[in-house]
């Protein structure tokens, strides 16, 4: 009898493998990183064939280590990096050109031309995203038109593309499957949130045939099985799903409201909105949170550029502190920052900002100033920056939030935690698993295949870890609210006026 569900984690660094048992246990971990290619300033790369050979290995190496044959595999839950370009051979399987990763930036200019053209709102209208760089529609437009004779290759249908779930579903599947889920489908800017189908006017402008795009599934379904000769048996693979939705998911968010968020080198908060379709007001992104039974539910998303990758600062360039745990033990030998802020938009603001131009700001200095107020402010500008998506997110959908899931390698500091739960005034509960999107990718594999009955059985298996509870009196974080954004302010369009110099 199939005893685990297999996830397959596809970072942007590395490839995991977890295998998850019927209680929602992780009996088996591996993980391999894989290399990142820089061909010049700005632009970011993989080797597609690295991204598969390093996924596949894992997962043998995963079994291996807990002794596990692939008949006791139920089912195989994949989730992402989201965004990420790959273009290949419907003949040979073969790339024809490296992917393309969402940090890549090539695309800038051609963004500013959708702006030019006056598409940007159409863009926003239909796919619920700001048209930036990050999104997969400029990045495949860029291949067909830089790769010699792909764009003819792509009409004649030659050519598919896909995000990475597709790329290593076709493999595993050897080749048999060509599909995605909505919720990838919708970080490609080429996707109608509204209608669930590729666009045809914005295919048009950005000359793309729709016979390369794949079909677009629910996120949990059967997709397929796993090709012999790849896993040694065919094992269903019953989901896709983007990592920030998949980490929705494995937090249980599963009504309209319900809040998480990510503490990685940056932070992402997602709210599950429903059947509602928020469209933003304050410039988050509106994307598709899961699709079940021929049905989606929808999600308002938020990022931080610069969040625990602050902390990496301070131990790596500033050199205040040999480990990044050690920032809580200097955050903790002071009472308050003593009046500074810290404003860390190293590469610009995001949400609900979007100021490019935006940098590096600290505010609030005295002659009384110590490392422990530098490394404090440090720390509480994670949370600050974490609010003003957070509210807006509660301006959008005028709903009053008072619980905040969290998960992420920063969500360990429990003094950041805390200071989290302080702002929203309300409470703040990590997850007793920190793999989540691994966790949200197995939950919805095993809905697929019958492994777990229903939303109601995961949710009694979620374990909570710890739960922050705010003691800050209103009046006191309003005050400090105040002080960071007086110092948000400073640190507007300050590259900009360098520039108009």
């Amino acid at each position: 009898m199939a005893k685990y569900i297999m996830a397959l984690d596809q970072g942007t660094t590395s490839s995991r493998c977890i295998l998850f048992d019927h209680n929602a246990q992780m009996v088996s971990v591996a993980q391999k990183e894989y290399r990142q290619i820089f061909p010049q300033p700005g632009y970011v790369e993989h080797d597609p064939n690295d991204i598969w050979a390093s996924q596949l290995s894992v997962a043998m190496e995963a079994m291996a280590q807990a002794g596990i044959r692939v008949n006791e595999i139920a089912a195989i839950g994949i989730t992402n990096q989201r965004e990420t370009t790959i273009v290949w051979e419907k003949a040979t399987g073969k790339p024809v050109y490296n992917a393309i990763v969402w940090q890549c930036r090539r695309t800038a200019d051609r963004v500013g031309r959708i702006y030019e053209d006056g598409f940007d709102k159409t863009l926003t209208e239909k796919t619920g995203l700001i048209p930036d760089p990050y999104f997969s529609a400029t990045k495949l437009e860029w291949i067909l038109d830089h790769v010699p004779g792909s764009r003819e290759r792509a009409e004649r249908g030659e050519l598919l593309f896909g995000t990475v779930d597709t790329w290593l579903l076709w493999n595993l599947t050897g080749g048999s499957v060509f599909a995605t889920d909505v919720t990838n489908a919708s970080r490609t800017m080429l996707y109608n949130i509204h209608t669930l189908e590729w666009d045809k006017e914005i295919l048009n402008y950005f000359r793309i045939p729709r016979q390369m795009l794949p079909e677009v599934k629910d996120s949990s379904c059967i997709f397929g099985h796993t090709s012999e000769k790849v896993l040694g048996g065919e094992v269903p693979i019953g989901s896709l799903v983007g990592d920030q939705q998949g980490s929705l998911f494995g937090q249980c968010c599963f009504t309209p409201g319900s809040v998480k968020n990510t503490y990685g080198t940056g932070c992402f908060l997602l709210m599950n909105t429903g059947s509602n379709c928020v469209a933003s007001k304050n410039r988050l992104l509106t994307t598709i949170a899961v699709g079940e039974n021929g049905k989606v539910q929808y999600a308002l998303e938020g990022s931080v550029f610069v969040g625990g990758a602050v902390i990496q600062w301070l131990r790596d360039e500033m050199r205040l502190f040999p480990h990044a745990s050690d920032s809580e033990r200097y955050a903790r030998a002071v009472p308050d920052t003593a009046g500074v802020y810290l404003v860390p938009a190293f590469t610009g603001l995001a949400a609900p900002f979007w100021d490019p131009y935006a940098r590096g700001t600290v505010v609030g200095l005295t002659r009384g100033c110590t490392k422990d107020h530098f490394i404090r402010a440090a720390l509480e500008s994670i949370a600050y920056q974490s609010y003003d998506v957070f509210d807006a997110m509660q301006k959008d959908t005028g709903m009053q939030i008072r619980n905040l899931k969290v998960d992420g390698g920063a969500s360990a500091n429990e003094f950041l935690m805390q200071f989290q739960a302080d702002l929203i005034q309300g409470s703040v509960a990590r997850c007793a698993i920190n793999e989540t999107t691994a966790l949200g990718a197995a939950y919805l594999a095993g809905l697929a295949c019958g492994f777990w009955k229903d939303k109601e059985e995961l949710t009694l298996l979620t374990q909570s870890g710890k739960t922050y509870v705010s003691g800050m009196d209103r009046s006191e974080q309003e005050q400090k609210l105040r002080g960071w954004h007086k110092a948000v302010a400073r640190s507007l369009q300050w590259a900009k006026e360098d520039m108009d110099e």
